[in-house]
């Protein structure tokens, strides 16, 4: 028996399960081929980290340790949905649900003052930001669109790309010029295997160990860097001053949920520096109300409500007479005064710099109008990629969907390739000093000299994770006859190191007819952009952070989401890792059904991801069944596109419960007219028949579900019960499934 561990996960890709799944498992009884199902959902991953005061009826399994020695099979086939990165304030929010449901779980300690509380900050820790992916990633990543998606993006081009104006933008990308990690960065490739700790020594010699034991392997690379607060701050008050100066909006893209460490920090302090004269005037009581600025504006907002009225009538008003000050900030939501210094996990760095090259420059101001940005990046490590493609799109037009080509990625992502979001390895400095990277004999490796609240990360990128990498970009390269190109920087330390290893594996391998190069984030983007614009396509073979910027980037350019990728992790001892969905869990999405009851996930990730999956199985036991599974939902996958199936944005129009229902009924008809097994074939035509017959009947009463708002409970641990009400209104289709 095989299986496909099904992930449950958040939000709308966790609602859109509700409705799939059911005939995912109707699909595939009698096939020899399990389906089962993981919670690893952000209120899932809370529960089982705090099994001790829970009742027996409330635990769940540890479904994310489990998944992750799994990953140690060569049987495993996973099939991971988005799920949430948590935020500070997303784990709150979360636990705030769990307790009123009855779960004694323990409020975050956000200013831990005990050993008690900071041992409890540092348990929270395995939840918050990127926990889930290392565990899972056990492997290099494929990312790239199916064919028949890509090919249908080019015959029904998106409709979302805004024009460049022609007489000029005032749109950019800003970064730092110095004093970043970047410019600190150094890396060394231990050449055997040892353990390290990072200690930190202040001005008068006192040692403090951050961190005690890190077991390196022989070949490894290490790094450290560190962030300059002073001039990061300096760099904020510089672009403050430029967009005041050209009336445009002011925006910050970083992505504090997956560096949950360090961006949070570097959030808060771009919200002091921009809200600086209202803080500074009311620091003293702040404090006492323990508002938290690496949380956003929201957070100092709501602590406000522990203040007498008059008192917090005063602090709103100070902040409110900021805005008359200073440039306009880019809004998340006009309607409500969200903006971007609101909250960290907001704006999210590889989702919002794509819209401003697609809105052609601009982003959402408080009248709910586009308007020119300035974009602030502060590392140059990868905004100078970012920077390059905006100005690329300033001077030659905005790009046509209809026309460019595609640009795939090879990840180096296995066995937690860090590169960023080093979590247990990144700290802010209490004081003054230096902090240094030891071996056992007490040997200093690497060591930075930071000053009073400067950031330092150490991060670690394993030799076979690198050797990997390379073998599954010249492979992808032979099969697919296009040019890979290794985005790494020689002036960049990390990155040197890197391109010593690639240079070495290449050898291993016949490169011979294959074109091959190696160019900076800057160079590569360029040299990729000049492709696209031809129509031709491009393997980027890049570390993890850019894995995560350009399979966002480029998809969301070209199919008008990255929600529409293959996302393929060939796992290092064998199996497989299916990723659906690089554009996150769609909080947008489950507010719209909330609402309207009108669900516009698109679940074309997952029917993709699937195709793969079935295959993998064929390889693995020989399943016929399995293959004609892969092979009908392929045909189902491009007919769904054909008939322009997918959901709607736009209430009473057909929304991901209509899309589901269709991809079935194809699934179910293409299966009916396959010859490669006829207990299938006849098994399938009653149901082909049965959905075909009801089509009618089933669509009015799927869109009869939509125009009003609907019930959950809850936002993070929706009630079971009524989500699948939510997402099953079809009594007509629910009961052709249940009883197949």
């Amino acid at each position: 028996m095989a299986k496909i561990t099904w992930t449950h996960t958040d939000e709308a890709p966790a609602l859109a399960t509700m409705a799939f799944l059911p005939v995912l498992k109707a699909f595939t009884k009698d096939t020899d081929i399990e389906i089962d199902l993981a919670d690893i959902s952000l209120a899932g991953r809370i529960i089982a980290n705090f099994h001790e005061k829970l009742t027996e009826e409330q635990k769940i399994p540890d479904y994310l340790t489990l998944l992750g020695e799994m990953t140690q099979r060569p049987d495993t086939i996973i099939l991971k949905l988005p799920n949430i990165s948590a935020s500070i304030p997303q784990l709150q929010e979360a636990i705030v649900e769990l307790r009123a449901k009855g779960f004694d779980i323990p409020e975050y300690p956000e200013e831990p003052k005990t050993d008690e509380e900071r041992a409890l900050q540092k348990r929270f820790s395995a939840v918050l930001g990127s926990a889930v992916n290392p565990v899972l990633r056990e492997g290099n990543s494929d990312r790239r669109p199916a064919a028949s998606v890509k090919m249908f993006a080019q015959k029904y081009p998106h409709r979302m790309m805004k024009p460049w104006p022609e007489s000029g933008s005032k749109a950019r990308v800003t970064h730092m010029t110095g004093k970043d990690f970047y410019a600190h960065e150094t890396s060394i490739t231990k050449d055997k295997a040892s353990d390290v700790k990072i200690e930190f020594i202040d001005k008068a010699g006192n040692v403090t160990v951050l961190k005690e034991k890190i077991s390196l392997l022989a070949g490894e690379i290490i790094d450290t860097t560190h962030m300059d607060v002073a001039a990061l701050r300096e760099f904020y008050a510089e672009q403050i001053k430029e967009a005041k100066k050209d009336d445009v909006l002011l925006s910050l893209h970083l992505k504090a949920t997956m560096m949950k460490v360090s961006d949070p920090i570097m959030f808060g302090h771009a919200v002091s520096v921009y809200y600086k004269n209202a803080l500074d005037k009311h620091a003293t009581t702040l404090k006492e109300i323990g508002a938290n600025i690496n949380n956003g504006l929201a957070d100092v907002l709501e602590k406000l409500n522990k203040l007498p009225a008059d008192q917090k009538a005063e602090i709103e008003a100070d902040i409110q007479a900021i805005y008359k000050s200073q440039p306009a900030l880019a809004m998340v939501d006009s309607r409500h005064g969200i903006t971007n210094l609101h909250v960290p996990n907001n704006i999210i760095i590889d989702a919002s710099i794509p819209n401003v090259v697609r809105d052609g420059g601009k982003m959402w101001n408080r009248d709910d109008q586009l308007q020119d940005c300035i974009a602030m990046v502060p590392d140059r490590c990868y905004a100078t990629m970012y920077k390059a493609v905006l100005e690329d799109a300033k001077e030659k037009g905005q790009f046509d969907p209809a026309t460019m080509g595609n640009v795939s990625n090879v990840g180096l992502m296995a066995q937690k390739a860090e590169e960023y979001g080093s979590h247990d390895k990144t700290f802010e400095a209490q004081a003054s000093g230096t902090v240094r990277v030891v071996d056992e004999a007490g040997t200093t490796l690497l060591e930075q000299t930071v000053q009073t609240g400067d950031i330092f990360r150490m991060c670690q990128t394993k030799d076979v994770a690198v050797r990997d990498w390379v073998k599954l970009a010249v492979s992808r390269s032979r099969a697919s006859g296009n040019p890979v190109v290794f985005w790494l920087d020689e002036n960049r330390a990390h990155d040197r190191e890197i391109i010593n290893k690639v240079n070495t594996y290449l050898h291993e391998h016949d490169t011979s007819g294959l074109e091959i190069l190696i160019k900076s984030p800057e160079e590569a983007m360029r040299f990729t952009l000049a492709r696209v614009r031809l129509g031709d396509d491009t393997i980027s073979a890049t570390g993890n952070v850019l894995r995560d910027y350009l399979t966002d980037l480029f998809p969301i350019l070209e199919l008008g989401t990255s929600a529409r990728m293959l996302s393929i992790v060939p796992l290092l001892k064998g199996g497989g890792l299916f990723e659906t969905g690089a554009g996150g869990s769609a909080p947008k999405h489950v507010q719209q059904l909330i609402k309207e009851g009108h669900l516009r996930w698109d679940s074309l990730g997952e029917y993709c991801a699937l195709v793969p999956s079935f295959e993998m199985i064929v390889e693995q036991t020989g399943n016929e069944k399995a293959a004609i599974l892969a092979k009908t939902l392929d045909q189902a996958i491009s007919k769904y596109l054909e008939n322009g199936k997918l959901p709607s944005r736009k209430v009473n129009e057909l929304d991901n419960r209509g899309s589901t229902f269709y991809l079935t009924l194809y699934w179910a008809r293409a299966l009916a007219s396959q010859d490669d097994n006829s207990d299938m074939k006849t098994r399938f035509e009653k149901l082909a028949d049965e959905l075909g017959k009801n089509e009618a009947t089933i669509n009015e009463e799927l869109l009869a579900a939509q125009g009003q708002p609907v019930d959950l409970d809850v936002y993070y641990m929706p009630n079971t019960k009524k989500a699948s009400l939510v997402m099953r209104p079809s009594t007509v289709l629910n009961e052709i499934i249940d009883n197949f």
